[in-house]
């Protein structure tokens, strides 16, 4: 039988359900613009009953939340937790579960994504188990989100996994059986490859985060809210590699749906998908923007057909590890865009679609690494490192190399990623501090050329600091630091700092610079 806490204007109401047993509840109330707070008590009356909590859920929300918390457990009392839509059991999680979590792509286990429809929904109170004459007090907090953006979520389900900042390590595109990512199944025939897979070789690899970033596909965060709790070093963050005609768009940090079907009618531009990530909270990245585009692989190089708005993107893919394994670089396009002005985080990501690749290859997972400064390991912190440029790329994706890139003019310090604005003839020492490099080279490079390294470039030690002294002319610079190994090989590769980048800024509108036999895969 089921008995209601009705939602009520005054400090106490009481509620009396067809048995006559009574319930006492406190109003719903509004504590912010997205949080209900619903109070109650159960009695020993109820044992072996059902309880409905009411509240509404208004039209435009996207995620219910609720937590659930209740008194007279050292007493044995056993209440069960459950939610109703207007229409059907979204979860029952018996009483293993204090937090659920419905969104329209991804639920808590035990609970079904989906469309929210508006309306009253209810909290489902199973009582088990309440001794006579034992009141127990119950507080659900209810959080209703109207965006997909993992920053929008109430805090509890963005707790992070390491408090305060540090360098973090990650892998920001990967594919698994949401797309074309493949592994071999127990007989050996090549199967789709379940997320599991993926995550594992991260947390093998000692990887800080991951971006499952399957092609034009929602499904695996259904699968990844699944998988966060067991995998407590790993943050799996919400992607999608929006894969289109004209080139391939990473997009982090929103579970919202972003149309893909660039076809002049349903989506008209690139820049219209651009505008529709910025509008659900995500960042954008180009992927693989020089790699070769034609029957191939249709749409793998960036070869936009119309102009571009460069301002609306966050960054760019400069390393990806199947480039790497076909000896192409993606430097050059990022260099490109640098010097039209176009301000661009430099980031990296394996683009494996094979996550049972043995770690040392190429390509697998974590390799390249992307590392950023961050304030804390969560999505929104590490988005907003990204956002900043608080990025270097390890290439050859290890554990422990670091280069930290800073720049002092005056009383101003900046990292990479940073501006610094300089008059002409200001004196700027810029410091690239290397650890875990010994045996490799610091190579300075401005607006895409080598700068002559005043002192030794060697990095001899484990933890070694190289000055560049460097003089304002006044005008528009970026420099950044790399470290290659020996032949050359690059092993780190540092996010600029832009020097009096508020000048002349012309980056806008762009077009792809790709060759016509790049474009066509010849």
């Amino acid at each position: 039988m089921l008995f209601a806490s009705t939602l009520c204007f005054a400090l106490l109401c009481s509620v009396s359900g067809t048995n006559g047993a009574a319930q006492t509840a406190t109003p719903a109330a509004q504590t912010s613009a997205s949080e209900l707070v619903l109070e109650g008590t159960v009695t020993g009356s109820q044992n072996q009953s059902y309880i409905q909590v009411p509240f509404a859920v208004p039209a435009g929300t996207e995620r219910v939340t609720i937590t659930f918390a209740y008194t007279g457990k050292e007493q044995h009392t056993d209440l069960d937790l459950g939610l109703l839509d207007p229409s059907v059991l979204r979860c029952w999680s018996g009483g293993n579960k204090s937090t659920l979590t419905v969104g329209l792509m991804d639920a808590t286990p035990s609970c079904l994504p989906g469309a929210i429809p508006p309306g009253e929904w209810n909290v489902l109170i199973g009582v088990p188990n309440i001794r006579a004459g034992v009141e127990s007090h119950y507080t659900i907090h209810a959080f209703l989100s109207h965006s997909g953006a993992v920053a929008a979520e109430p805090t509890i389900l963005r707790e992070p996994l390491r408090s305060g900042p540090a360098w973090f390590r990650g892998d920001l595109h990967m594919h698994t059986a949401h797309s074309d990512g493949q592994c071999p199944s127990q007989s050996g025939k090549m199967v789709p490859c379940p997320v599991f897979f993926t995550v594992d070789a991260a947390a093998r690899r000692g990887l800080d985060f991951i971006a499952v970033t399957d092609h034009n596909a929602s499904s695996q965060y259904d699968v990844m809210r699944e998988l966060q709790p067991y995998f407590d070093k790993v943050l799996l963050i919400p992607g999608r590699e929006i894969t289109t005609f004209q080139g391939h768009i990473n997009f982090l940090g929103s579970t919202d749906f972003v149309d893909f079907r660039l076809d002049g009618h349903t989506v008209p531009d690139v820049n219209a998908i651009l505008l529709s990530a910025e509008r659900v909270g995500a960042i954008t990245s180009i992927n693989h923007p020089l790699s070769p585009s034609g029957e191939i692989c249709l749409g793998c190089g960036w070869t936009p057909s119309t102009a571009v708005n460069m301002h609306l993107l966050t960054g760019v893919e400069a390393v990806n590890g199947g480039s790497q394994a076909h000896g192409l670089s993606d430097l050059p396009f990022w260099d490109k865009e640098l010097n039209l002005g176009c301000r661009l985080t430099g980031i990296g990501g394996s683009d494996n679609h094979r996550p049972m690749q043995p770690l040392d290859q190429v390509g697998s997972v974590g390799s390249p690494t992307t590392v950023v400064y961050a304030a804390e390991l969560s999505t929104p912190a590490i988005i907003d490192g990204i956002r900043a440029g608080h990025v270097f790329i390890d290439v050859a994706g290890t554990h422990d190399r670091l280069l930290e890139v800073t720049a002092e003019a005056a009383n101003l310090t900046a990292r990479g990623g940073d501006s610094l604005d300089v008059a002409e003839g200001s004196a700027v020492q810029f410091e690239a501090r290397v650890t875990a490099a010994a045996g490799g080279k610091i190579r300075w490079i401005e607006d895409g050329h080598d700068l002559p390294s005043p002192t030794n470039s060697d990095v001899g030690l484990d933890q070694e600091t190289i000055p560049l002294p460097w003089t304002s002319d006044g005008r528009r610079h970026w420099i950044r630091a790399e470290v290659t190994g020996p032949g050359g090989r690059l092993w780190l590769i540092a996010n600029p700092i832009y020097v009096n980048w508020n000048l002349n800024n012309d980056c806008g509108q762009d077009h792809s610079t790709q060759s016509e036999a790049s474009k066509t895969g010849q």
